[in-house]
């Protein structure tokens, strides 16, 4: 079989699609750019992220239910003294993440989608808690990520940091020694008695 020259190979293809080339045009940058903006970006959560809380919340009430039942079903000994502890954690939990959304609070959000989804992951039911661990850590990653934006935009603006404190050098910290090393002294001889 005659290879096509104008064809890739397997490798070639698999380098293009790995790594990134360098490209001459401008990067298109999203999200908020200035200050204010990204201020604005990180008190409000955006639709997208509301809509994923305000559907995930009522979902994980009725999740926290069923498993609850299905644990006191299979062992009634040792489920039944938590149960309802248990319940009402996970239903709390799932009243934050509803009000969370309600009010377009992401960090608080992702906190509680997270604690959420490790707490039916340490239930061990896998495929629940799986989906909000995921979704948490999102939220808690966007947050991150923006308050980052927020510290480089901050050091990038004209008016720079809103701290009208410079930074201090740490006290425990001992600087190199730069330039010429001064010579170490002599010790003085000592003084001879000449006379009585």
């Amino acid at each position: 079989m005659a290879r096509d020259p104008d064809k890739p190979t397997l490798s070639e293809r698999f380098t293009r699609a790995v790594i990134k080339a360098d490209s001459t045009e401008p990067k298109v940058v999203e999200g908020p750019e200035t200050v204010e903006e990204i201020e604005a970006a990180i008190a409000r959560a955006d639709d997208r992220e509301r809509l994923i809380g305000l559907l995930g919340a009522p979902i994980a009430g009725a999740i926290g239910l069923v498993v609850m039942q299905s644990l006191v079903a299979n062992n009634a000994k040792s489920y039944s003294s938590v149960s309802l502890t248990l319940t009402l954690t996970l239903l709390g939990l799932a009243a934050v993440m509803l009000a969370s959304a309600w009010f377009r609070k992401r960090l608080y959000l992702g906190l509680a989608m997270a604690l959420y989804g490790l707490s039916i992951f340490n239930l061990h039911f896998w495929g629940f808690g799986v989906p909000y661990l995921l979704f948490g850590s999102w939220y808690l990653v966007r947050a991150y990520r923006l308050q980052q934006k927020l510290k480089l935009a901050k050091e990038g603006s004209p008016g720079g940091s809103r701290s009208s404190r410079p930074a201090q050098p740490n006290k425990r910290y001992t600087p190199p020694v730069t330039g010429p090393v001064k010579p170490a002294k002599l010790p003085k001889a000592p003084k001879t008695d000449t006379g009585n």
